[in-house]
């Protein structure tokens, strides 16, 4: 463990300011100084301080509904949402990293509809954090800015709660990349990443990367050893046994939570079950004494990064 985040025990513990963090290899990167978590902040009172921004999303972005819980996407999601929840009370998870082994397989749809599921809960805080510098796509689903953000943050550019928007009327908040870098992989390898996620989860019940593919840059493969655990997504027709066996085995910590499939069709899903929510339609002479249950069958899972 490293002397930084030792420092930053002891002043959890004491409540003391913790000592600037050494910025050497910024400064080698000829990059200016990076930020380190609010010095002199309660950390407690910084979501205080975050933009609301409205909840709105493109009509195409595939985003799940949470005023519609009944729908197969939903659905779906919550019963991800369940297993991780289950996992959390069984070993500590607070930190999840979202990836793929190639692009296009949807896991950027995937990260942020599972946060949005876990924000459903009541007093589930949770944060979307879009870590793919490369393509960030966050900001797109949510329809907000792509900067201030991550990197704005780690560029030491703007305080924290400036590099978040929190969703009007929900429990999420997002974190977008920020502008563009030329050199993603060395900026992740900063102390001050591991830091940030280090001391997030104190803010949040769930931390929900969103990375690059694992076979296209090693980006995700770094940030899985920072984080608690990963999620794999892996789409059917598209991705391949080979592509997912070289992305299981270019990871360096062996923290795979779980496989999410997705693009899954309505006959391959759901050919051998069917969901059934009750509707009632009372009779035309008002009578509700006797009334038909209908079953409404699912919809298929959205597709698509």
């Amino acid at each position: 463990m490293s002397r930084v985040h030792d420092a930053l025990r002891r002043a959890e513990q004491t409540g003391a300011i913790p000592p600037p963090v050494p910025r050497g290899s910024l400064e080698a990167m000829g990059m200016p100084g990076a930020a380190v978590l609010d010095q002199g902040l309660d950390v407690r009172g910084l979501l205080e301080l975050v933009k609301e921004v409205p909840f709105r999303v493109a009509t195409d972005s595939l985003l799940i509904d949470v005023t519609r819980p009944h729908e197969a996407p939903m659905e779906e999601f919550r019963m991800l949402r369940t297993r991780l929840n289950h996992m959390k009370s069984l070993q500590p998870i607070h930190s999840v990293v979202v990836t793929s082994a190639s692009p296009a397989e949807g896991k950027s749809l995937s990260a942020a509809n599972l946060a949005l599921a876990q924000a459903h809960l009541a007093g589930n805080m949770t944060l979307l954090a879009d870590f793919d510098f490369r393509r960030p796509i966050v900001h797109t689903l949510f329809g907000i800015d792509r900067t201030p953000g991550i990197t704005d943050y780690l560029l030491g550019k703007v305080p924290l709660h400036e590099a978040m928007r929190r969703v009007a009327g929900t429990n999420l908040y997002l974190m977008p990349a920020g502008e563009a870098v030329i050199n993603p992989l060395e900026l992740l390898n900063l102390r001050e990443v591991k830091q940030l996620i280090d001391r997030l989860p104190q803010l949040f019940n769930w931390m929900v990367l969103d990375t690059p593919p694992l076979l296209f840059a090693a980006d995700a493969s770094l940030l899985s050893t920072l984080c608690h655990g990963t999620l794999l997504v892996v789409r059917i027709g598209h991705t391949t046994i080979d592509s997912v066996t070289r992305a299981m085995q270019s990871l360096c910590n062996n923290n795979v939570l779980g496989i999410v499939v997705n693009g899954a069709r309505r006959g391959e899903l759901y050919s051998k079950y069917t969901y059934y929510h009750s509707y009632y339609t009372p009779k035309e002479n008002g009578d509700d004494e006797d009334v038909e249950e209908l079953p409404v069958e699912a919809e298929q899972p959205g597709e698509g990064e």
